[in-house]
This record gives C-alpha cells, sequence and structure tokens, in this order.
C-alpha cells in the first residue's frame, strides 16, 4: 500500500479533533460533498483565470474520485462536522523518488488540491486538514509536503504561508493570445 505501515493507516483512518469533528480518509460516500468542494476551488480559480478554468467544472468527475480513493498512490483527507458532512478535503499524492537515480532518495507527500467549504471558512478547518495531513507525512516519513498555488489566490498563498510552507519553485508564463 504505497510503503504505509498498517498500524498508521489504522491510527489514521479517523483523526478526532474533538468529540464532534474529525479528519478522516474519504470514503465513496463522500463523494458527492467532495464534488460540491471541487466545484468551489474551479470557480476561486475560474474567477481569478478565465483564460483557464471554466466556471462549473472540476477537476475530477465522481468516478474518478472513487478511482483516487482506492488508489494507493492518493490519500484523501476529508474534515467531517457533528452531523457526519464532509466541510474540507485535502488530496494527496505519494511522490516515491526513492528509486530515480537522478534525484535525492526521498518520498514527497502533494497537496494536489484543499478545499473548505464557503460557509465554513475561518473557523481552522483548513488548519486542522492541513495539521493532519502534516501528521500523517510525519508518521509515513515523507521528506516533505509540496504543494501548488496559483498566484491569483491571495487568501490561500497567506494560508499556505501560515502553515509554515515556502515557495521551493517557480512557474512562469507569457500570455501571447487573449480571450475574447
Amino acid at each position: 500500500m504505497g510503503g504505509l505501515r498498517a498500524s498508521s493507516l489504522l491510527f489514521f483512518r479517523y483523526y478526532p479533533i474533538n468529540l464532534k469533528h474529525m479528519i478522516r480518509f474519504a470514503e465513496s460516500g463522500d463523494v458527492n460533498a467532495i464534488m460540491n468542494l471541487l466545484h468551489q476551488v474551479n470557480d476561486v480559480h475560474a474567477d481569478g483565470r478565465p483564460d483557464l478554468f471554466i466556471h462549473g467544472h472540476t477537476k475530477y468527475s465522481s468516478s474518478e474520485i472513487i478511482g483516487l480513493i482506492n488508489n494507493p498512490d492518493y490519500r484523501i483527507f476529508v474534515y467531517s462536522d457533528e452531523d457526519g458532512e464532509v466541510k474540507g478535503h485535502a488530496f494527496c499524492i505519494i511522490q516515491d523518488h526513492t528509486s530515480d537515480p537522478h534525484l535525492a532518495k526521498i518520498r514527497t507527500l502533494y497537496i494536489d488540491d484543499i478545499c473548505v467549504d464557503s460557509d465554513c471558512r475561518g473557523l481552522h478547518i483548513g488548519e486542522s486538514i492541513y495539521q493532519a495531513v502534516k501528521k500523517y507525512a510525519q508518521e509515513e516519513a515523507f521528506h516533505n509536503i509540496t504543494l501548488n498555488v496559483w498566484s491569483c489566490n491571495e487568501s490561500a498563498l497567506r494560508f499556505y504561508e501560515k502553515m509554515g510552507l515556502r515557495p521551493y519553485k517557480s512557474g512562469m508564463e507569457e500570455i501571447l493570445d487573449s480571450i475574447s
């Protein structure tokens, strides 16, 4: 299972924040809530980069999410409230560089997507999700946690900096045509 220790997987399957809220690995019953969150993320990106993103779309379909839930190289963390409703998620990809002859022998946990429901922002749910991802990465002996963030998403940039992440590379572009 992607180098996971069974004891860690069992312990981390349900990560209680308090008696009413928890962070756990996603299950197939979470797909609709995850899709709602993916729509919210996409719309933030479409607002900031309408030349790249289309409102109303998502980066994954429902069936792709089911596949990712069952993929040993992915971990999808979800935050559930006192009613068991999913209010946030983090999609993580295990990147194993230990067999690459050109890179240091490390494993990276890449956060592919993180979102808190727009109705719940400001309640420190994102921080709880990130801390759970970080705890998991530490327990599984990953070298680092990485992610990409769109420069137009200033609130996300501030959040990630607050969590202790620092830039390690930059993407650059020159737009050659305009959308009319």
